[in-house]
């Protein structure tokens, strides 16, 4: 099989448009299926499995069949793509448009940011026992959204403390309360 596979995605690199079709059909449900899962809208779904297929036929000289399977290597890309998407539609507020002393105000309240209010009791409490450095940063990551980077921007720390101030404060959360998971 992997040698068809190879031979695939190889004639869909060179544009083959008979073998962009047999790799649609191969995957085309799979791939809309995970999207629709997803995302929960048709459209967006299918604009998405459309994106994906994109990806595919740029990257398809990228496919190596020592290090997956097709399957795995076009739901990869599915996933990626999955998520790009999901980072983009995601809304956060911008300080466009606000006077300089408005800015100041939402950057002093932004600092003391609330827990998210659907987090129970019992999380909460152990969330605010941590160190506010590793609080901030799991909060950031894990509620709000944003990515280690993100964080680092926002934060003005370095993005190796950033890794090392979450990595701590979820061993912590897992050492005191046994938690395997420690936020979800």
């Amino acid at each position: 099989m992997t040698d068809i596979d190879q031979l695939l995605m190889q004639r869909v690199a060179q544009a083959d448009e008979k073998a962009v079709l047999e790799l649609y059909d191969r995957f085309g449900a799979l791939v809309y299926k995970s999207c629709l899962t997803t995302l929960r809208v048709r459209a967006e779904a299918e604009d998405a499995a459309q994106d994906v297929f994109v990806q595919i036929w740029r990257t398809a000289d990228k496919y190596d069949p020592q290090r997956a399977k097709l399957v795995t290597w076009v739901m990869l890309i599915t996933r990626r793509c999955l998520i790009d998407r999901l980072r983009r539609k995601k809304v956060r507020p911008t300080m466009a448009g606000l006077t300089p002393e408005m800015a100041n105000e939402v950057r002093d309240e932004s600092s003391q940011e609330p827990v998210p209010s659907d987090l129970s009791p019992d999380m909460r409490r152990r969330l605010a026992d941590l160190p506010e450095q590793q609080r901030v940063v799991i909060e950031r990551v894990y509620m709000q959204g944003y990515s280690l980077r993100e964080v680092s921007e926002q934060t003005g720390l370095p993005l190796g403390t950033v890794k090392s101030a979450l990595s701590r404060g979820l061993q912590r959360l897992r050492d005191r309360y046994g938690i395997d998971r420690a936020i979800g």
